[in-house]
């Protein structure tokens, strides 16, 4: 048992176990479940704050009564604003522009892609067909967050799917 006396080590612990706060804009109800339960089996601590379109990211991330997120992920395809204008906003914005974006969607088309990365994006995830394939797409996700890599992207990492992702990884 840690003694009470070495607040460094208490405070060391509890920063391991701090969720990483994440907002998730999706308007499909069941992705939104799907997401939430994948990165239950992923076992990575987290705060998920769920919006439904980037009208409603956007209005989420500026109240100032609310922590910025450590991360969050945008579907492209999103009624009343889509993914790649709340994206950029978001990068157009000083004080929200620093945190990571991870964009969502079906497709994997190649402009799609390109798209996202020239407006800001830090990564690109192709959704999995299978919940252990979201699972695997997660984790392979906050590795690379963990790892920094999110912080300046190169193409060739930027695209994510469950095809191109070892299950070594």
């Amino acid at each position: 048992m840690i003694s009470s006396e070495n607040p460094a080590l208490t405070t060391n612990e509890s920063e391991e176990k701090e969720p990483v706060k994440i907002i998730l804009a999706e308007d499909d109800k069941d992705d939104q479940e799907l997401f939430i339960d994948a990165l239950d089996a992923a076992d990575l601590p987290s705060e998920v704050t769920t919006v439904e379109n980037g009208q409603q990211l956007l209005d989420t991330l500026k109240d100032k009564s609310q922590p910025d997120p450590d991360i969050i992920f945008i579907d492209i395809n999103m009624p009343v604003k889509g993914g790649r204008q709340a994206l950029a906003e978001i990068k157009g914005d000083k004080e929200l522009r620093d945190i990571p974006t991870v964009m969502l969607s079906t497709w994997d088309h190649p402009s799609d892609i390109e798209d996202t990365f020239d407006k800001g994006a830090d990564l690109y995830v192709q959704k999995p067909n299978s919940f252990a394939g979201f699972v695997l797409v997660l984790k392979k996700v906050f590795l690379l967050h963990w790892a920094k890599a999110l912080l300046r992207p190169v193409i060739s990492l930027f695209f994510v799917s469950e095809k191109n992702i070892s299950h070594k990884d």
